[in-house]
């Protein structure tokens, strides 16, 4: 009898959010893996490579249709983790993965937060708001213990 792989859902913001999750690509073969992310001309191409699927962009400089974006990905994120069901969510963060780690935890779900690497001297709000829910917790600089004392220090994913 083979061991059902565990599932992972990976879910972060398009640019330099994206691509430090993308490090992680190693361990997609590991899992039953899915990725969520935000849909733009870049990462429509992923979607051949990848099972995945995308949230509405949404940058926070326009408040009021970002409260509206906002709104529908938290709707969306719901939808899509009743639909995987995964058993852990991984993420390197920012607004779009706020609620599926919110959602995660809510159904007794493993949190993964992995703090930016551009981040060395303070935190993020995305990290602000998971930190307090996060099964584990990863700074990738040293420095940032001193925001999170319950994080783990793992270096750079680069």
């Amino acid at each position: 009898m083979s061991k059902k792989k565990k599932s992972v859902l990976f879910i972060s913001s398009v640019g330099g959010h994206l691509t430090q999750l993308m490090q992680l690509k190693p361990l997609f073969q590991e899992y039953d893996y899915y990725l969520v992310t935000e849909k733009t001309v870049v990462t429509k191409g992923m979607k051949s490579e990848h099972p995945m699927s995308f949230l509405v962009y949404g940058a926070r400089n326009y408040p009021v249709s970002y409260l509206f974006k906002f709104s529908f990905n938290f709707l969306k994120s719901l939808g899509i983790f009743l639909k995987k069901r995964p058993d852990v969510v991984v993420t390197t963060g920012v607004h779009t993965a706020v609620p599926m780690c919110w959602i995660a935890k809510l159904f007794r779900r493993k949190v993964v937060f992995i703090e930016s690497f551009a981040k060395t001297s303070s935190p993020t709000l995305s990290g602000r708001l998971v930190y307090p829910i996060a099964d584990l917790f990863i700074v990738q600089w040293e420095t940032m213990l001193k925001h999170y004392p319950k994080a783990v220090h793992g270096g750079s994913i680069y």
